[in-house]
């Protein structure tokens, strides 16, 4: 069913939804039971009742890793059966979540299916650079089947058709949840990839990419410790900073490109590290290195794009790093860095809420992208509808 079937546009229905989504890291399936009531005086009560986070089966979250480091797919019929496994991972997620919280799968009225992203090339290919598109697997078809509530899935899609970058899509959430009357603040998102959602007092909500935030720490952990991701940033605080490998990181020219930008694993992968290697680094002071790399391209993006923050509001993943958070914060000292649990937002589940929160506005007709943010020609209702079974 079309996005633009799935309801009339008016004021957003009520209700459950669940939100899924896997970030650039493939670290594990994040699921959210969210509840949405719209009060009389037009504000928005959300209302997160259960998140969990679901491990991937270890030989296709490997797979996924591959895929997202620039590898291949082989053949048609493995793309094929990675979309099925990662729409049934999603599928049990949900069952998972919907049995803990004891919820009837009736009771909720859609899923919002963010898949798992194996391509981002929002100005075209490497081959041409001419077909801007953007892939995320995991057919919502299925998860609908399975679960027997409608899904609403692959909603970057429609607004790279419409020249945006398809990303980031949360922004408008953040602004409704996070915002404040009193001082600039800014949303900064600690995945795979880091992004900011800026909330200036006066002006547009913008939002966009910033480079690697996780990406590469949890890369070069799992080659050189065996595992997934670097907890509490310890591997990193073993290593010293290489001041001439920082150098040759950041001279990459997508750090320059303007807004509105988005990017990924395509671009950001262990190759891309390596190709700057002299050789004779090591593992631990690389780690420091790329942690400062993340640390300093934020904080360089946010003072180009929004000097007068006040309040910088972290989630993601990269919330648990402290060492990540104090190296943010010391190259913006005139601005708190905080977790969004300080305001009362769970940061691991801020990304998940807000794809059901995009599964509303899609089943509501309304629009779920922000053209000051993704640079598409205007607003779109996002996503592709699969009926409950």
């Amino acid at each position: 069913m079309p996005a633009s079937a799935a309801g009339s546009s008016g004021p957003p229905v009520d209700g459950l939804f669940v939100g899924l989504i896997s970030g650039t890291s493939a670290d594990g399936i994040d699921a959210a039971l969210v509840r949405f009531e719209r009060h009389p005086d037009g504000r928005d009560a959300v209302e997160l009742l259960l998140g969990r986070t679901y491990a991937w089966d270890d030989a296709l979250r490997a797979r996924l890793v591959a895929l997202g480091q620039g590898s291949d797919a082989q053949s048609l019929d493995e793309l094929g059966t990675l979309d099925v496994q990662i729409a049934e991972s999603f599928a049990d997620a949900t069952q998972r979540l919907l049995a803990e919280a004891g919820v009837p799968a009736g009771d909720v009225r859609a899923i919002g299916s963010h898949g798992q992203t194996v391509r981002h090339r929002p100005e075209g290919a490497r081959f041409d650079g001419r077909h801007p598109f953007t892939w995320q697997m995991g057919d919502g078809g299925l998860i609908a089947e399975r679960t027997g509530i409608a899904t609403v899935a692959d909603f970057r899609r429609r607004d790279v058709a419409a020249g945006g970058h398809g990303a980031p899509l949360l922004p408008a959430l953040h602004a409704a949840l996070l915002a404040d009357a009193d001082e600039d603040r800014a949303v900064l998102n600690l995945g795979g990839i880091a992004n900011f959602t800026l909330l200036p007092v006066d002006g547009p909500v913008r939002g966009f990419d910033t480079g690697p935030a996780n990406c590469l720490l949890d890369a070069w952990c799992l080659r050189h410790t065996g595992a997934a991701y670097d907890a509490g940033g310890a591997f990193a605080a073993q290593g010293e900073l290489d001041a001439e490998l920082l150098a040759r990181l950041l001279d990459e020219p997508w750090f320059m490109l303007p807004p509105p930008k988005s990017t990924g694993r395509e671009q950001f992968h262990l190759r891309w590290v390596e190709r700057r290697l002299d050789g004779d680094e090591s593992p631990a002071d690389v780690q420091a290195t790329l942690l400062e790399l993340s640390a300093i391209t934020i904080a360089d993006t946010l003072r180009a794009h929004q000097p007068t923050t006040r309040r910088v509001l972290a989630c993601g993943g990269g919330v648990h790093n402290p060492r990540l958070l104090e190296r943010i914060g010391a190259h913006l000292p005139e601005a708190v860095v905080e977790s969004t649990a300080r305001h009362g937002v769970d940061p691991d589940f801020v990304e998940a809420m807000g794809f059901a929160w995009l599964a509303r506005q899609t089943l509501s007709g309304l629009p779920g992208n922000l053209p000051s943010v993704t640079g598409a020609r205007g607003p779109r209702v996002l996503g592709v509808v699969h009926p409950a079974a």
